[in-house]
């Protein structure tokens, strides 16, 4: 007699899915013993995200927001079950096919590790080590697979799902040790953490009093750090220590400068608000968010190092090899462009740049938002382009008039329906907002206090609403006399247009 017959294949996806899961958590350990930044999983989400062309990055942000990273991950992860299962298919019927997958594998993880930013041969070490360990459990594991059907009351099967189980286990507990020991995560937040913001010498001028119109669903004018959106190409976080960190200003110069933590702090701080928009943020969309920030103007940094007659641009580098293009002007003006190291009155979350950022009204984030940045070079558009110019991006980014409907949404009772929103145009302010119902004739709203031109206003219209649906929708017209454009456009190449509308359903 024998026992129950299961698939062919069965065991030996199991036995893939173990090992690789064994290899890549013995990776994750070398990583943290040798190369931190070299974590097989996370170089490959790394370079996925470098490599992606500039519609699946548009796709993800509007399917997943800022959660694209997460999602990106749970995709490598599914990915990854899928190719070591087909790989313990391929080492049981085909193994030389088999051996070729898992190499294959491999050398995209060691392509990732060493091509980026700073990356050493030493980073590619962990993937090497993948790619070993996962071939070589592979290979037991299916010496130790059972027959089948295997005879009535044969431990076979039973051996064998220990195996496996055991090799799982030691990979996730390697794991989790490797990431314990990357512990220049633990260190930097404890600086962060133990750090006082110094004193402004210039204080941001008190928020006033009738920036907030009290409107229940409205948009703070101050967003929490917390909900602050966070787009940016870092899958793993930055973990800079302020005392190792450096900022070269080169380039175009007639003065090259470097500047350390302790002279930046040092240096007279200011406050300023401003609000920062990510080019990916559709019309209507919440890829927006305005802060308080501390830091020090770039023009007194740039006015140091002196750019010759014919520079432009200025590209600006993070440690994790990111790369923006601003207009030099935009970083010589009047406006409050600033390395910050503050927000909202605590030193830079983590993952919004700690230690040291930059903050320009007026530009899309994409050319000028720089978190963790590291250098400041000073050429021309002519001779160099950013991350994202190069990926189909327009260069220079600056923010167009936008304006947005938060409430209602979706439903209403007839009567008296306030409908309010944000309005922003940065560095150049919004002077009115206007609201049509059911393409009627355009009202004008009213305008809370703007704490100044670099941030957003909020707007609240009432409105008689009858029952039944209604098409609301909502303009703005800045300082300078710019009506907000009808014409709908996409994100790429330089940030969506059109007027934000939304349909309402108005009960009795």
């Amino acid at each position: 007699m024998t026992e129950r017959r299961f698939p062919s294949w069965l065991f030996p996806a199991i036995a893939g899915v173990a090992a690789v899961a064994f290899g890549l958590g013995v990776a994750e350990l070398v990583a943290g013993l040798l190369a931190p930044r070299a974590s097989p999983v996370l170089v490959v989400g790394s370079l996925l995200i470098d490599v992606a062309p500039s519609w699946a990055k548009d796709a993800a942000i509007a399917l997943f927001g800022t959660a694209d990273k997460v999602a990106l991950l749970v995709g490598i992860g599914v990915v990854l079950v899928a190719l070591a299962a087909a790989a313990g298919v391929l080492q049981s019927r085909r193994p030389l096919l088999a051996r070729l997958l898992i190499a294959a594998g491999g050398i995209f993880g060691i392509v990732a590790a060493v091509t980026r930013a700073g990356a050493s041969i030493l980073d590619a070490v962990p993937a090497t080590v993948a790619t070993v360990a996962a071939t070589l459990a592979l290979t037991a594991l299916l010496n130790r697979r059972p027959v089948e059907p295997p005879p009535v009351g044969d431990l076979s099967r039973r051996r064998f799902l220990s195996w496996a189980g055991g090799a799982g286990v030691i990979g996730a507990l390697a794991a989790v040790s490797g990431f314990a020991l990357q512990s220049g995560a633990r260190v930097v937040t404890a600086v962060r953490e133990t750090f006082t913001l110094p004193t402004p010498d210039v204080a941001a001028a008190p928020v006033p009093a009738g920036a907030e119109l009290g409107v229940n669903g409205l948009t703070p004018v101050i967003t929490p750090n917390a909900d602050f959106y966070r787009i940016d190409t870092a899958l793993q976080v930055p973990n800079l220590d302020p005392a190792t960190w450096r900022l070269r200003i080169h380039g175009l110069v007639e003065n090259e400068i470097e500047l350390t933590w302790d002279e930046l702090i040092a240096l007279p701080l200011e406050e300023s608000h401003t609000t920062l928009m990510c080019v990916s943020n559709p019309v209507g969309g919440e890829l927006v968010g305005t802060a308080l920030w501390l830091g020090y103007p770039i023009r007194e940094l740039l006015a140091r190092a002196k750019p010759t007659s014919d520079a432009d641009m200025v590209l600006s580098r993070s440690s994790d090899g990111f790369s923006a293009s601003s207009p030099l002007e935009a970083l010589t003006d009047d406006r409050n462009a600033i390395l910050a190291i503050g927000m909202n009155g605590e030193p830079l979350p983590l993952e919004h740049g700690f230690p040291v950022r930059m903050v320009v009204p007026g530009l899309y984030g994409y050319v000028s938002a720089t978190k963790w940045v590291v250098e400041l070079q000073i050429t021309r558009f002519d001779k160099a382009r950013g991350y994202w110019t190069d990926r189909g991006w327009s260069a220079r980014g600056p923010v167009k008039i936008s304006s947005r409907i938060d409430v209602p949404r979706g439903s209403a009772s007839a009567g008296e329906v306030v409908v309010a929103g944000v309005a922003w145009h940065q560095h150049t302010g919004i002077a009115g907002v206007e609201v049509s119902i059911d393409d009627g004739p355009w009202r004008d709203a009213e305008l809370a206090s703007a704490i100044s031109e670099d941030t957003w206003v909020q707007w609240r219209y009432r409105w008689d609403a009858d029952p039944g649906s209604h098409v609301l929708k909502v303009r703005a017209t800045s300082v300078d006399g710019e009506v907000q454009t009808a014409e709908l456009a996409g994100v790429a190449p330089d940030g969506a247009t059109g007027h934000h509308t939304v349909t309402i359903d108005v009960v009795e």
